[in-house]
């Protein structure tokens, strides 16, 4: 059976490199619609650092080939119980999502596209684009996270490099994954500004979907596929502000992935199939037991969520400022602002342009003072969501229901299918 695997993994990885290599031939033999421009004194065109635009009927194709990845990964969560299967559905989202689209459009990164839309009037998002914000969610409200199975490239690609399963501290998993929230909350309030799009900028695979990126990113791209090795996905882990999301949707789900098909019989060899901890354990109970835990103890709990919100809220509230230096025309401000009070000279690129363009000084800071005026309005709700989240995460370890079988916790489970083959029960036959 483990040769099997390996083998199977080495025709996936040619599969692969052999798509990847088609894709970028056809596309550096692709004609170029207007001729370059002829420059004096050697210089040298940057190589491309986005996908060819396409016609817009191509995005819908898009859209589609989502929902039907989408309703294949259902099916072989819920029905099929096939891991195998899950996993030849990573391979293709890898292949078209992830080297022939190369990871745009992204379900990951709309997130900032559906905050500017909604804070700024001058910004019109494609349906295409609200659409693969909308439909991995709808998925995962209905089914669980199966986007996150084998539909993202960015979790596909772990999900195929995971060979290994190395758990991490409890008290050090609860520490990291916290980071997604904080990321989610920064990436709205930068994109709902108009400052920056902070989860495209630091995406870790873009670099190895097209080749073309900052050395920095695709050294982080590959440091976290290594890790990936031991400790499975770390990016979708401890990074993706998606799968905050993703976690708050399949919570509520309709349906979710079952460890057993049928009536559990608390064997516990599950335990040693999910390495993401996402199994919630069978407490040995009598029929005459209570089925929830006492609420006592519980109320400090719940009374510090709010005390939380308002707390983070002042504190988000005060960085704002600083959280402001994210916009190009504040930082910009600031750098004109030193010349002129200090005498330090304004160097960047930026500057030199401003300096050049004839505009005035009291135009670029009140450009300034508006960008600056939104942080202070968004940054505090950005810390009531940090507080809320905290103080709930906080809450919900003193209170659960007792449980008389071993089932997924419906947030974090990734519905990958790894307990399926732990499980000694068979479907009963109808």
């Amino acid at each position: 059976m483990k040769n099997k695997f390996q083998r199977y993994i080495s025709y996936t990885a040619v599969i692969i490199m052999l798509i990847w290599h088609a894709v970028l031939s056809a596309q550096q033999q692709q004609p170029q619609r207007f001729p370059r421009p002829e420059f004096e004194g050697g210089y040298v065109f940057p190589e491309r650092q986005y996908p060819d635009q396409r016609g817009p009927i191509w995005e819908y194709v898009d859209v589609a080939v989502l929902v039907i990845a989408l309703s294949i990964t259902s099916w072989m969560v819920i029905k099929k119980r096939s891991r195998k299967g899950i996993l030849l559905m990573s391979v293709f989202s890898l292949a078209y999502f992830g080297f022939y689209r190369q990871g745009c459009i992204c379900a990951i990164g709309s997130v900032q596209n559906i905050s500017l839309a909604l804070f700024s009037k001058d910004y019109a998002i494609p349906l295409s684009v609200l659409m693969f914000f909308m439909v991995p969610l709808l998925f995962a409200l209905l089914f669980g996270r199966v986007f996150c199975a084998s539909v993202c490239p960015m979790g596909a690609i772990q999900e195929l490099t995971g060979f290994r399963q190395v758990r991490v501290p409890v008290w050090l998993n609860s520490t990291l994954s916290a980071i997604p929230f904080v990321y989610l909350g920064l990436a709205v309030l930068f994109s709902a500004t108009g400052s920056d799009f902070i989860i495209c900028r630091y995406d870790p695979f873009v670099g190895i979907f097209r080749r073309e990126a900052p050395y920095t990113m695709v050294i982080f791209g590959s440091l976290l596929l290594i890790t990936g090795i031991f400790v499975n996905r770390p990016y979708c882990r401890y990074l993706c502000p998606h799968g905050v999301l993703q976690r708050i949707f399949s919570s509520f789900s309709v349906r979710h992935l079952k460890i057993s098909p049928d009536e559990c019989k608390s064997c516990r060899l599950c335990e040693s199939g999910c390495p993401y901890d996402a199994i919630l354990r069978s407490d040995a109970v009598r029929e005459d037991e209570q089925v929830s835990k006492p609420f006592n103890g519980s109320l400090p709990y719940l009374l510090i969520v709010p005390v939380l919100a308002a707390g983070l809220g002042i504190l988000m509230y005060n960085l704002s400022p600083v959280l402001s230096g994210a916009s190009a025309d504040v930082r910009l401000a600031r750098e004109i602002k030193l010349e002129r009070d200090k005498g330090i000279k304004a160097t960047s690129k930026a500057a030199t342009a401003f300096l050049e363009s004839g505009k005035t000084e009291d135009s670029l800071y009140a450009e300034e003072a508006r960008i600056t005026g939104r942080f202070r309005k968004g940054a505090p709700w950005v810390g009531i969501f940090l507080g809320l989240s905290l103080g709930i995460g906080l809450f919900r370890f003193t209170i659960r229901n007792i449980r008389t079988e071993y089932e997924p916790d419906r947030g974090r489970c990734y519905s990958c299918g790894k307990c399926f083959k732990f499980c000694p029960v068979k479907a009963k036959t109808q």
